[in-house]
């Protein structure tokens, strides 16, 4: 009788099985997450290996006199911030990086509104259009800059052609120091809005057809439905174009350096372009690395107040 007593009292313990809580439970969670770790591990590898340890290593570099050739790269902590505060050429460089910001994202977004609530209807010739309007995007920054320093060329470039075609005079463009940094903020604008069109048609597109026709019920024109309908519909579209716009604007380098090598007298010298010359023309890694860490700050200073409004417009 013993005997049975004992079994009855093991059979509910055997019949519940291993302790889910135990070790048992553990070892097939891990058994259930090990692939998904496998296949993250390489894109966080190389993530690390060439995003996050190069950021690491220019800070640590910005630090010191971290020169090509020098061994020693003697630690002078904020040295270089300290340099580069009081460096004029810095400031210039800084001044051209934003007004050239400034100009080619009010450019490019205008006119990516404009052309798409033109081309905002789809027939073959609009599909036409639009592809033709989106071709510079796709085309590199250096072929543009080089195509473009023809065609500004005074002496066989087609602008001052047809320009004397008119009754305008012969310009140097890419010499003249008033007309330098306009002409490279024409050309970005005609490289750029091309992309501002695509998103902002996929936006006019998307705006409600219930609400237009209820504000044309209303009396309300074709300015005012603009205004008051599609353009509230398209702010979150518009700033995320002007946050990716400005973000490339901030990093202007191939077109300066392709047409203009940051000439003349400067007045084309971008951050990028500065950094670049002190960096691999200088050889002074740690004075470029700290010009690297302070535009990497603005950029991420700009994006964050930028990303807040769009946050907040999206809230409301």
């Amino acid at each position: 009788m013993a005997h049975l007593a004992d079994q009855a009292t093991d059979a509910p313990a055997r019949s519940r099985g291993p302790d889910r809580r135990g070790p048992g439970r553990g070892r097939g969670r891990l058994s259930r997450l090990n692939p998904a770790y496998l296949f993250v591990a390489p894109a966080f590898l190389l993530a690390a290996v060439f995003i996050l340890w190069p950021i690491v290593q220019s800070g640590w570099m910005s630090l010191h006199d971290w020169t090509i050739g020098d061994d020693s790269h003697k630690w002078l902590g904020f040295g270089n911030y300290t340099e580069l505060w009081h460096d004029s050429r810095f400031w210039n460089a800084l001044k051209v990086t934003i007004v050239y910001a400034v100009f080619v994202v009010i450019g490019q977004v205008a006119i990516g509104l404009a052309l798409a609530q033109w081309l905002r209807r789809t027939t073959w010739y609009t599909m036409l259009l639009r592809s033709a309007f989106f071709f510079p995007t796709i085309a590199s920054l250096a072929v543009t800059g080089i195509v473009w320093k023809f065609l500004l060329d005074p002496q066989v470039g087609l602008v001052d052609g047809w320009l004397g075609k008119i009754g305008v005079h012969s310009q140097n463009w890419l010499q003249d120091t008033h007309l330098a940094l306009p002409a490279l903020i024409a050309v970005g604008i005609w490289k750029n809005f091309g992309f501002s069109m695509i998103v902002l048609l996929a936006g006019v597109q998307g705006v409600r057809q219930d609400l237009i026709e209820a504000a044309t019920l209303d009396g309300a024109g074709a300015i005012a439905r603009f205004r008051h309908v599609t353009l509230p519909a398209l702010r979150p579209a518009i700033l995320f174009t002007v946050v990716i716009g400005t973000v490339n604007a901030l990093q202007l380098f191939d077109l300066t350096y392709v047409m203009t090598d940051g000439g003349p007298l400067f007045h084309t010298e971008s951050i990028v372009m500065y950094l670049y010359q002190r960096g691999f023309v200088d050889f002074r890694l740690g004075y470029a690395s700290a010009i690297a860490w302070v535009l990497f700050l603005i950029i991420i200073a700009v994006s964050v107040v930028q990303l807040r409004m769009l946050r907040f417009r999206d809230d409301d």
